[in-house]
């Protein structure tokens, strides 16, 4: 184990986009258990340094896998897509015509039924997304697709605030 390690091979998972949670929770409680600095406590300042530098590697990894959508992009970045997410917002034209779409509706919702209608047609197209995700990962290896996925995840995450914002101002 190398703090150079990607998250995968220091978690010791393969690198797919689907992930057993239960399995990375295990696997990151016994990394954990392994480097935590106070079980090097006898062995003085230095190994409890570097003990922490592990437990922090170990955490940013764990959290990195846990969300999907962080696990998707750093995926697709393994595997050479440049994600380059300030300055790529190239988006399909499909894509940029149901988010004016959705933003038309959300701006012309006028009460908590209609937004929360639009927040369930939001979170079936999300999961649709990362279904897409998976499959380019997992299933065609093709991060170039997968990273364009990613940004389409971002922009919705950010809608999605937008909608409960909305939500919380008109008192729901």
């Amino acid at each position: 184990m190398k703090l150079t390690d990607d998250d995968f091979t220091l978690f010791g998972l393969p690198q797919r986009f689907a992930m057993d949670g239960a399995q990375l929770d295990e696997r990151w409680r016994a990394l954990q258990g392994q480097v935590h600095p106070d079980r090097h406590a006898s062995q003085g300042p230095a190994a409890q340094r570097v003990a922490m530098q592990w437990s922090v590697r170990i955490n940013e990894a764990y959290r990195r896998l846990k969300d999907p959508l962080a696990r998707g992009a750093y995926l697709a970045g393994l595997r050479g897509a440049q994600l380059d997410l300030h300055a790529n917002t190239a988006m399909p034209a499909d894509f940029l015509v149901q988010q004016l779409q959705w933003r038309e509706a959300l701006d012309e919702a006028a009460d908590v039924a209609a937004v929360e209608a639009l927040g369930r047609d939001v979170e079936q197209h999300r999961r649709e997304l990362f279904a897409e995700l998976e499959s380019a990962l997992d299933d065609r290896g093709d991060a170039r697709d997968a990273a364009s996925r990613v940004r389409a995840l971002m922009f919705v995450a950010r809608f999605r605030e937008d909608i409960d914002r909305r939500l919380e101002a008109l008192g729901a």
